[in-house]
């Protein structure tokens, strides 16, 4: 293939992730496309995500049509210049399409998750990417998993390690979570990155992995290159307890799906698949302990926060951002701080992955 051809692929989003389906095209053959263009948007089967191209040009041929669903790796569009003969481009079209059976297999051997040991637990963990850069390590919330993390992990990892873990009591990690403490979260965090070897790296945290971070940065800054805060719990404010205590209770769908769209700013954004996958973690043995021996961490008894995520900031001597989606129902945004904001709900680095990394990218370079 004529090597000016570039090829808009489709994305791996997600360790589960093999293939996506085309939803929509913002673009169409023979625009201009600039590098960070929305393209098109994709449909997995936990949620729906934008791609950016990676190339720039014009657009000269859309190989994946709406409604289709490809394999990992298919390629979605071609990006050529003029000079290029319309022959080539539709002789590389075609190579694309004949590639697609061995792409779809290749997709179905889906990497396995890696476990190291922090102290006497399993910590459950996936790599991305490679180079000297200083490692991210992406951080989850209550409840959630590593895969959280599906459409901002792949991105980032280009020139850099990227580690996405499951905290105890969270998805294939150990589900014994100590004390519950926050402290104990700290040590887990620099438990693992002991067992990585990774002296010193950026931590990205989520909600309850927001305020893991930040007490890590103060507990060992010389590990910390920065802080990145997406929703983090204990910046004040009346969290929504009605979801917090529902989901630690939940144990069937009925009780579940009216709690996850509390999640989105758009709830539609919920699909079956990532209520029946959400219900088959709350039905795991030990999780309904380990979630209820974490909830004190994250609530009083009387529904306020418990944790004071600005105190230990006071004490922080690495570069922080903190950002906040403008419709957060779980924790709402506060009215005061250098906070910056998205589109979208709790899940915002979900929702508005792209401007999540594109913010990222600046705090890591």
């Amino acid at each position: 293939m004529d090597d000016r051809i570039q090829r808009v692929t489709m994305p791996k989003w997600g360790l589960s992730m093999t293939t996506g389906r085309i939803v929509e095209w913002f673009v169409e053959e023979g625009d201009i496309v600039g590098k960070g263009d929305d393209l098109v948007d994709i449909d997995t089967d936990k949620i729906a995500g934008t791609l950016e191209s990676a190339a720039a040009g014009p657009l000269r041929k859309i190989v994946a049509q709406v409604d289709q669903e490809l394999p990992i790796g298919a390629t979605l569009a071609l990006v050529a210049p003029a000079e290029v003969p319309d022959s080539e481009i539709e002789a590389a079209a075609a190579e694309a399409l004949a590639e697609l059976e061995s792409l779809a297999q290749a997709a179905e051997a889906e990497p396995e998750p890696t476990f190291v040991s922090v102290g006497e637990r399993s910590i459950s963990y996936v790599t991305l990417g490679g180079g000297e850069a200083t490692p991210v390590v992406l951080v989850h919330g209550y409840g959630g998993d590593k895969n959280s993390w599906l459409f901002v992990q792949q991105p980032l990892s280009e020139g850099r390690p990227v580690h996405a873990l499951d905290l105890p009591g969270h998805g294939a990690s150990t589900k014994d979570v100590g004390d519950g403490s926050l402290q104990f979260l700290v040590d887990t965090v620099l438990g693992f990155l002991d067992a990585l070897g990774v002296e010193r790296a950026h931590l990205v945290g989520h909600s309850l992995g927001g305020a893991v971070v930040a007490a890590t940065a103060r507990a060992a800054p010389e590990r910390v290159a920065s802080v990145t805060l997406l929703a983090p719990a204990g910046f004040g404010g009346t969290p929504n307890a009605r979801y917090l205590r529902g989901f630690a209770a939940a144990s069937s769908r009925r009780e579940l799906k009216p709690l996850v769209g509390d999640l989105f700013a758009d709830s539609a954004l919920v699909t079956r698949q990532l209520v029946d996958d959400l219900l088959r973690y709350k039905r795991l043995d030990g999780v309904p302990e380990a979630l209820a021996g974490l909830l004190p961490t994250l609530l009083t008894d009387d529904d306020r926060q418990a944790i004071d995520t600005r105190a230990i900031l006071a004490e922080v001597e690495v570069p922080v951002r903190v950002v906040w989606g403008r419709e957060d129902r779980i924790l709402p945004m506060p009215d005061d701080g250098d906070i910056e904001l998205v589109d979208g709900g709790h899940m915002l680095h979900m929702e508005s992955a792209n401007a999540v990394v594109a913010g990222l990218g600046k705090t890591l370079e």
